[in-house]
């Protein structure tokens, strides 16, 4: 069996993904890998044969504490879609005599659906050959829509980033005293976890938003407008969240309304955008107000001066557990997060067959939507906030954050 490890990261960043590969190194240092080696972009970089040393890029503890506090992939990232080993055998040659001229033993991938789906792949291969190489999934998504875990690092992140951000539109929002309708688009293709995040911002400093709007629910253009008429004749300010991924009772997503162009990756996820500035507009044709559409875009997983200092120790825990299990034999599994309470809030690790969480997606619980189709219920929150709390402060060097890059 191979002495060395290697890890890549893979799909979008969040502000917390490289804790995970801190975790992940840390470990494998700790457990004995001779070297611990680094994918640069993923899976892509890795049949390119570009990888670095990570024992001696991230050496000191300085090191691995500016790793933890650096948002996006260190490493670098890519959407590669794997073939079937069955019609593409030859890419899974090349790959496994990569890993066999590197020494690997163990090999670890941090990402979302689609890099499960690579783990999923590698280690089926892996059983097919004989190898002894050790494959293990580590769980990241802003997305939080990863079957089998509670919840996905990254989130806890996001959510923290959306409910301030929320916070401060809305007090912008109504400093004029006028009609005015500001339409917020939050990430989310399928599932509306990070637009329902947005409910965070109530509390007894701020009233809110005033529609949440997820694609867990078709959408409707007169419904919406009706909604948004009737609740400006109550208030002048009106604040909407949407993602990017509402869909019109055909199927049809909103933004493929508007006249911006769309492209479909290797993974056939359409490019999503222009959703709020189209009901913006809508709006500004339809009633007598003026509106105005925010984009929060990459913002939502790249904010590392606002990380959740929960999110970012379960993202190290879980890199952690990742190393672990590959050096106690197991392969072809994802480290999952279990929630054992609320309040006190109490989260612990399992393994899960990556099986049953490559290509799934877990969405927002329906009844967690209010009857009014407006706003989360009491149940979703007490799922969220336990995930926002607490901050780790970046290292500022002359007043700015300090990164560490490759």
């Amino acid at each position: 069996m191979g002495r060395n490890a290697i890890v890549g990261q893979s799909g979008g960043p969040t502000a917390v993904i490289n804790a995970s590969l801190a975790g992940v190194l840390e470990a494998c240092v700790a457990r004995g890998a001779g070297q611990v080696y680094g994918m640069r972009n993923g899976i892509q970089g890795l049949l390119k044969e570009q990888v670095v040393d990570l024992t001696e890029r991230v050496g000191s503890s300085l090191e691995i504490e500016l790793l933890k506090r650096t948002p996006s992939s260190y490493l670098g990232s890519c959407r590669y879609k794997l073939p079937d080993f069955q019609t593409d055998p030859a890419v899974y040659d090349r790959l496994f005599a990569i890993l066999n001229r590197l020494d690997i033993g163990w090999f670890f991938y941090i990402g979302g659906n689609d890099s499960m789906d690579t783990i999923h792949k590698l280690s089926e291969y892996g059983r097919a050959i004989g190898s002894e190489i050790r494959f293990m999934g580590v769980p990241k998504t802003i997305d939080n829509d990863l079957m089998l875990t509670d919840h996905t690092p990254g989130y806890g992140s996001a959510a923290k980033y959306i409910g301030v951000v929320m916070k401060e539109l809305i007090r912008d929002a109504t400093v004029y005293g006028t009609k005015f309708v500001t339409v917020v688009e939050i990430m989310g293709r399928n599932a509306g976890w990070l637009t329902a995040a947005a409910a965070l911002a109530r509390g007894e400093d701020c009233e809110g938003v005033d529609l949440i709007c997820l694609p867990e629910l078709p959408f409707h253009t007169d419904r919406f407008l009706a909604k948004v008429e009737a609740m400006q004749k109550e208030k002048e300010s009106i604040v909407i969240a949407v993602s990017e991924g509402v869909k019109l009772p055909d199927g049809r997503y909103v933004c493929e309304l508007s006249d911006d162009a769309a492209f479909v990756d290797a993974f056939g996820h359409r490019n999503l955008t222009g959703t709020a500035r189209y009901l913006s507009n809508l709006i500004a044709r339809n009633m007598d107000t003026r509106t105005r559409s925010v984009e929060l875009s990459t913002l939502q997983r790249c904010a590392g001066h606002l990380t959740s200092r929960t999110d970012i120790t379960e993202a190290y825990q879980v890199g952690g557990a990742a190393a672990k299990a590959a050096f106690e034999g197991h392969t072809g599994e994802m480290v999952a997060l279990r929630r054992l309470s609320n309040d006190p809030y109490q989260c612990t690790t399992e393994l899960v067959d990556i099986a049953k969480v490559a290509n799934l997606e877990k969405k927002v619980p329906t009844d967690w939507i209010n009857g009014y189709r407006t706003d989360m219920t009491a149940e979703f929150l007490s799922y969220a906030r336990p995930l926002i709390q607490a901050e780790l402060t970046p290292m500022f060097i002359a007043g700015l954050p300090r990164h560490i890059i490759l």
